[in-house]
């Protein structure tokens, strides 16, 4: 929805919903960077979208609805149909027995829209106003694709082709049926919440799999005769070359679905059976989450926070590739980025843009490596460095230096854990002065699937349960259930698990949650649907630079940090197990190693 700054001054004022300080600095920001009101105020999360649009709802006069799409009448929806719902991001939700049709809009104020909608619909129309995402959500809901009855009727008219048979330009252009699968594959990875797409071809068939809040599901299986009809569709979106299929190749597709637009890269790998693609879906309307919506809470949270606030130094994410590295810097970044901040990161790839940051992508052919963007980036004056990944000694040699120089550095490593990180850098030739010097806090984290709170459900934990639950998650002497319960409470206090009961108190666990696997509804896969992070934030101390200089062990490392009270990844998994949002299955899942 768009709302003219003198409209959004006048619903903002008449409320106060923004102090007349912080709207006085958004006027002013408004006037040098010439962005509407109504979007620095959201960005700057002076105001949700929610809030804006209750308050344009009261200010116009229109009425203001939350749809559950559960309640959208099917025969009402078909009357609009899905092309112009997506287009104008409204839909008809409901028809009373008058006749009158009700229809959501997030632009009510947008006469020509509503009078295309009227002419498909009539003029016997009450309009409301609704929020982007939840209109977005309700369409994806109503319209979603039964995929194995779509691909068949597509599949079906492709009739006994040979499978080495010559692609011929009509068999991969813009209305061919193999354009309309790779369309309906790519539509299903972003309503099924997927973050990667795999096409694999086996000796008789194509294998499609899909990894769903981090689990790799097989959906189809497609005729293996449209394997190179479909390699080539996706190489010809992602502009890569079709006629070679002996190496990788790399390469990138854009779509806009629901009013957001989504990336894939694409990897294309020559097997024995032909050539195998994955897509990795990276949605590039999503905005950065405070880390606080993360998972990120308690002393945790407080040392990143403090790191944050450092002139210079380095901060460093580590955890296997796919555990939310690049999301956690993404949000951190997107917190520091004001105008007064010069940065610049170098990247391979790019994954998430965000304005008025300086983003490179590193290109090993052209001599662009993380090295030689990290040399360039220090004669660019920038105050905050982002180096993608630490993978050789010359790129954590010149990221140690920009930190001892004045620069704040972030950047990823592969490690296990937040205390393996520091040896590893000696390992690539790091003093270890420097290190205790430069490092400000290491984050060490992984995903877990996380539980549908509408379906969970509690059981009472045995006791061997909980022997287990001592034994895995390291409880050190005089640390009992009521350390535990501690933890819980400082984490209710933080808001995660939301409004869960406390599942434990002084004496002991009272109760666990667990999936229900029947729940299959509004998306979800066995009672979870999304995934969180678990996390441990390593800050430095004197006695751990100490221990660093006197390159100590992980292990020393790690009870020494334990000791100045950081939770490890398993005590943080095992709290949001306890406050329902994931299970204790998922975090041994995740932390088994």
């Amino acid at each position: 929805m768009h709302i003219s700054d003198k409209t959004f001054l006048a619903m903002v004022e008449m409320h106060e919903s923004i102090s007349p300080e912080n709207l006085k600095d958004l006027q002013v920001e408004g006037e040098s960077s010439r962005q509407p009101l109504q979007t620095l105020a959201i960005k700057k999360r002076l105001i949700s979208d929610k809030q804006l649009t209750r308050l344009f709802s009261e200010y116009a006069n229109i009425p203001y609805i939350e749809i559950d799409p559960k309640e959208i009448s099917i025969d009402a929806v078909n009357i609009l149909p899905e092309y112009i719902a997506r287009q104008y991001n409204s839909i008809v939700f409901r028809i009373d027995e008058t006749g009158l049709v009700h229809l959501a809009m997030e632009d009510p104020d947008d006469v020509e829209a509503l009078s295309f909608i009227q002419k498909q619909v009539g003029s016997n129309t009450k309009v409301y106003v609704c929020t982007r995402e939840n209109i977005s959500n309700a369409i994806d809901s109503v319209y979603s694709t039964d995929v194995d009855k779509e691909l068949g009727e597509i599949i079906n008219d492709q009739g006994d082709k040979d499978e080495n048979e010559i692609i011929r330009e009509e068999d991969v252009s813009e209305d061919s049926p193999i354009a309309k699968t790779v369309n309906l594959l790519l539509e299903y990875a972003v309503r099924s919440g997927a973050s990667d797409i795999h096409i694999e071809p086996r000796e008789n068939y194509i294998q499609l799999r899909y990894r769903i809040d981090g689990i790799l599901k097989e959906t189809n299986q497609l005729p293996k005769n449209i394997a190179n009809a479909l390699v080539s569709r996706v190489k010809i979106l992602a502009n890569l070359k079709i006629d070679e299929r002996r190496v990788p190749q790399d390469g990138r597709i854009k779509i806009r679905l629901g009013g957001r637009k989504f990336a894939f890269r694409v990897s294309t790998l020559p097997i024995t059976d032909g050539e195998k693609v994955v897509m990795r879906v990276l949605n590039e309307s999503s905005e950065a989450l405070p880390l606080e919506k993360l998972g990120y809470w308690g002393k945790s949270l407080d040392t990143i926070n403090n790191a944050l606030t450092e002139p210079n130094g380095m901060v460093l994410v580590t955890g296997p590739t796919g555990s939310g590295k690049s999301t956690s810097l993404f949000s951190v970044l997107s917190k520091l980025n004001t105008p007064d901040v010069n940065i610049s990161t170098i990247e391979d790839p790019v994954e998430y843009k965000i304005p008025g940051v300086n983003q490179t992508q590193t290109n090993n052919k052209a001599g662009m490596t993380f090295a030689s963007g990290l040399r360039a980036l220090l004669r660019q004056d920038p105050n905050i460095i982002m180096v993608g990944e630490i993978r050789d000694s010359e790129t954590a040699n010149l990221g140690v230096q920009a930190a001892l120089t004045g620069h704040l550095v972030f950047s990823t490593l592969h490690t296990n854990n937040a205390a393996t990180t520091l040896p590893r850098l000696l390992d690539m030739g790091i003093e270890p002065f420097l290190i205790a010097s430069t490092a400000k806090a290491v984050i060490g984290q992984r995903l877990v699937r996380r539980l549908r709170h509408e379906t969970r459900i509690k059981y009472i934990p045995t006791e061997e349960e909980k022997q287990t639950m001592i034994r895995l998650f390291n409880l050190r002497p005089g640390q009992t259930f009521a350390y535990i319960h501690e933890l819980e409470k400082q984490a209710a206090a933080a808001g995660i698990g939301g409004d869960s009961p406390l599942a434990t108190d002084e004496n002991g666990i009272n109760f666990l949650w667990k999936q229900n696997e029947n729940d299959n509804d509004d998306g979800a896969h066995g009672g979870f649907k999304g995934r969180i992070g678990i996390y441990e934030v390593l800050g430095m101390s004197n006695e751990l630079q100490r221990l660093i200089t006197a390159n100590a062990t992980a292990n020393e490392i790690q009870n020494q940090a334990i000791e100045e009270g950081m939770i490890t990844m398993q005590t943080d998994g095992l709290i949001k197990a306890l406050r329902g949002d994931t299970t204790l299955g998922e975090v041994m899942r995740a932390t088994k190693e």
